[in-house]
């Protein structure tokens, strides 16, 4: 592939790997692209193609890459998406066009950017319009292209609510689905992918499938989690339960990162325990519990007031119990109840009481500060671990002890999971052990920065932390993976890569669909590459 990366960018070889601050497609579609561009231009939609105006696609939530593509689709029906698939599917290995299904723009490596390719702007496929069955086994049938946050509101109006959330929720049912979608609900109902009845996918040929557990339920097992390797999801049968109305939010501090994942694991193992379990790592920060006053009052003032923070390592436990008004004599004898086994700092306890919606969208109220200052969209060098329960304390140690000065630069999450909840067959790569943890260093960087709130400076802490997890033999997995190289994507899936590469040629045959995870490029591509370096090779040997 070095080849066509010559070709394409402007940049010097360290760009390519996925340390670098960012990448950026400089070069004009290629002749192909240009025939291709004739071939699309004919074509009839519901929706409409659009080759101006599309720049905005060459961005994200990460702000690392930037790749142009030649055209961007959007959607009114699911016949435009398989239509432009199909299309460029029987064009064959004549064209270097490729696609790519993009959500709410929240990938953080370039994963849902198409250079010269095709992008389907997913937010502008709204059929069919939410459906809901209020059965004894409640679902809502959504578009793929609908963000979670509105069908939390649609449900709630039938008092209802499904089960399983990520921490954000503006981002579209295709894209989480595509990955997972992990919260502090996964320890009980598992993520978003195990809480799904049916799909309607279309392949990398065109073709439009239903698929579930008991029909076509190979490409079912693909596609959730898949990273938009073997089909674009179109439509969605989400499982809901009775919603409750109010939320009781709870933090408290540790001290002792033993003590802390011990109640932690505690928690996710007991029958009768919280909603919503999480936890965070701060790191030498100044006046901590002060800045919780605003959201939570705090179960002993007084104490509280004499807690230090600074100069510190802290692990924080967050948890919530669900509850409705009419059970508000129980719900703080339950939560009493459950509090009394752990063995926090007693002094650090606070409590919340907001409306359950309040809570799930929680991190929205963040953004919309982070907006107001300018500081939203700049570059996000996210880094999601999976962490097996047996190396979580030589990682903490490590990392939260030696490599991490402080957690200024954004939130560093961590709960554990229990991979009983996780259903099997899927494509989501995690731990080979019963319970691991979701390490998540959500960082956010100053683009002009060249202190330790730059993205350089960030990039390298993360280039640290892996280093240590893969020589010290962690068996970490990534959790929305980004790899630079075929050998890293193989050591990624481990023994699974064989069952995902074959279903690649089975469900994509041509290497169409989502070209940005960098996992496999189309045929086309290999085959320039391959008479540029016979060229190249048969010119060196003229000249000796």
């Amino acid at each position: 592939m070095l080849a066509v990366f010559l070709v394409s960018f402007t940049v010097n070889k360290k760009h390519l790997c996925s340390n670098h601050p960012s990448v950026t497609s400089t070069n004009s579609p290629r002749s192909s692209f240009v025939t291709a561009h004739s071939s699309l231009a004919e074509m009839v939609f519901d929706g409409h193609l659009s080759f101006e105006n599309i720049e905005h696609t060459t961005k994200d939530f990460g702000g690392r890459y930037h790749f142009t593509p030649s055209a961007v689709l959007y959607p009114k029906s699911v016949s435009d998406i398989s239509s432009i698939v199909k299309h460029i599917f029987q064009m064959g290995e004549t064209t270097e066009l490729t696609v790519a299904a993009r959500g709410h723009g929240h990938s953080f490596e370039g994963q849902a950017q198409a250079h010269g390719g095709v992008v389907i702007n997913m937010e502008s496929l709204r059929v069919p319009e939410m459906r809901f069955h209020t059965g004894k086994l409640p679902y809502v049938d959504v578009s793929a292209g609908e963000l979670w946050i509105n069908i939390l509101h649609e449900s709630l109006k039938h008092g209802l609510a499904p089960k399983s959330w990520t921490d954000y929720l503006h981002l579209t049912v295709g894209g989480t689905l595509s990955v997972a979608g992990i919260s502090g609900q996964a320890f009980r109902h598992g993520p978003q992918i195990d809480n799904v009845y049916q799909l309607q996918v279309v392949t990398g040929t065109g073709e439009v499938v239903t698929c579930s557990e008991e029909q076509n339920s190979d490409l079912f097992h693909a596609v959730l989690g898949g990273l938009g390797q073997f089909g674009i999801i179109t439509k969605a049968r989400i499982a809901l339960e009775p919603a409750p109305k109010k939320v009781k939010w709870i933090r408290a501090l540790y001290s002792d990162f033993t003590v802390f994942s011990k109640d932690q694991e505690h928690l996710i193992s007991s029958e009768n325990s919280f909603n919503y379990i999480e936890g965070f790592v701060i790191i030498n920060r100044t006046g901590l519990l002060n800045n919780w006053r605003s959201s939570f009052s705090s179960k002993d003032p007084v104490q509280a007031n004499q807690f230090t923070s600074e100069g510190r390592v802290l692990f924080c436990l967050e948890a919530a119990k669900y509850f409705n008004p009419e059970d508000s004599d129980n719900i703080d004898k339950d939560i009493d109840t459950l509090l009394a086994d752990l063995n926090y700092i007693q002094s650090t306890l606070f409590l919340s009481e907001v409306s359950y919606i309040d809570f799930l969208d929680r991190v929205h109220v963040s953004e919309l500060k982070l907006r107001e200052k300018g500081l939203w969209e700049v570059p996000h060098p996210w880094l999601n671990l999976l962490i097996p329960r047996s190396s979580i304390h030589q990682f903490a140690q490590e990392v939260f002890g030696n490599i991490l000065t402080d957690t200024s630069n954004g939130p560093v999450l961590i709960y554990p999971v229990n991979k009983s909840r996780w259903k099997n067959g899927t494509s989501v790569v995690t731990p080979e052990e019963d319970v691991f943890y979701l390490v998540a260093f959500l960082s956010s960087a100053l683009p002009s920065s060249t202190g330790k709130d730059g993205l350089e400076y960030i990039l390298t802490q993360h280039k640290r932390i892996l280093n240590f997890c893969g020589r010290s033999n962690l068996g970490i997995k990534q959790y929305l993976p980004h790899y630079s190289t075929r050998e890293e994507w193989k050591a990624h899936f481990g023994s699974f890569w064989e069952v995902f590469s074959q279903r690649k040629s089975i469900y994509d045959p041509l290497a169409i669909l989502a070209p940005g995870q960098r996992i496999f490029h189309k045929r086309r591509h290999l085959d320039n590459d391959l008479k540029l370096l016979r060229s190249v090779n048969r010119a060196l040997e003229a000249r000796r």
